[in-house]
């Protein structure tokens, strides 16, 4: 049985081939997982690279919308429990190699994942005693000469 931190790193993991999916920085995050799973043997990480195009495959089929979430979500646990089964068969201290491995694929993932960007025009508004309210990082750039 896994104790809870290795959980999370593995649940971290599984977002993390999620996320990594549709970005430049999938062939080294893809490699990086399939080294992880294949542990050396060239056979297993083939098989591991031919489920990370599976996974990405599924995830670019399914678009936008609810159908993506509900894909993403299953992608997410199914390299989650792949990921804590891998953990639990291992020796303690090759289990705390293989989470440093992880944790810098995660790392990698979550470096790449785009940036959310919301844009606002209030340029034919006109406000009196008005607020803005947010959270975040917000520029506010007020253009009175124009």
């Amino acid at each position: 049985m896994l104790v809870e931190g290795l959980i999370a790193v593995a649940a971290a993991g599984g977002t993390a081939v999620v996320q990594a999916a549709g970005t430049d920085a999938w062939n080294g995050i893809r490699e990086g997982f399939a080294r992880l799973f294949g542990r050396g043997e060239p056979g297993r990480e083939q098989a591991e690279l031919e489920r990370l195009d599976q996974t990405r495959s599924m995830l670019e089929a399914a678009g936008d919308g609810e159908d993506a979430q509900q894909v993403q979500i299953a992608q997410v646990s199914r390299w989650q429990t792949r990921l804590e089964t891998l953990l639990e068969e291992l020796p303690a201290a090759e289990q705390q190699l293989v989470v440093a491995e992880l944790q810098a694929l995660v790392a990698q993932a979550e470096a790449a994942k785009p940036v959310e960007t919301v844009h606002n025009d209030f340029s034919q508004a006109s406000f009196t005693n008005s607020q803005v309210l947010g959270s975040g990082t917000m520029t506010v750039t007020n253009n009175y000469d124009k």
